[in-house]
């Protein structure tokens, strides 16, 4: 059984009320979301399926704000025709989706960083500051990376070598 519905604004707390209060009464396991981006609200809908007790694994997100309306802005038809193969094909794979398992494991705070140009650097100095053995391996006899052949460096203009 598909049940659906429509609501303004699902990602508040009246908006997860209403998800919980529709899935209690057709006695749903999965929860298809056809709205926005799920970068930004995703947790609160998965949020919303731990407090029933199912596992957020059977959440399927489809962004028709993205993939259909702003795409499609200029025509209208067409946009809607796409958000609802979308809302289709979202339907289709909650049906068969399966919990996915999470495993813990522990990690070694060690880094290798290849390649001593900025970008290497840069990634050796985030990394060490939060911890991390780092080991920078680079095949030059000196680290910088084409900041060695500029003169001065933007925007403090301090020497580059």
């Amino acid at each position: 059984m598909v049940a659906a519905d429509r609501y303004i604004s699902l990602c508040t707390e009246p908006g997860a009320e209403f998800i919980k209060e529709n899935m209690i009464e057709n006695n749903a396991n999965r929860l298809v979301v056809a709205s926005c981006t799920p970068i930004t609200h995703e947790p609160v809908f998965k949020s919303v399926l731990e407090s029933m007790e199912i596992d957020p694994s059977y959440l399927e997100f489809v962004n028709i704000r993205e993939h259909s309306s702003f795409v499609h802005r200029k025509d209208k038809p067409g946009a809607q025709r796409v958000a609802e193969d979308q809302i289709k094909s979202g339907v289709a794979r909650a049906a068969v989706l399966e919990p996915i398992l999470i495993k813990e494991v522990d990690i070694t705070k060690k880094a290798l960083i290849i390649g001593g140009g900025v970008s290497g650097l840069s990634a050796s100095i985030d990394l060490a500051e939060e911890g991390f053995e780092v080991h920078l391996v680079e095949k030059s006899p000196t680290i910088g990376g084409k900041m060695a052949k500029l003169d001065r460096t933007f925007p403090t203009d301090d020497c580059s070598i």
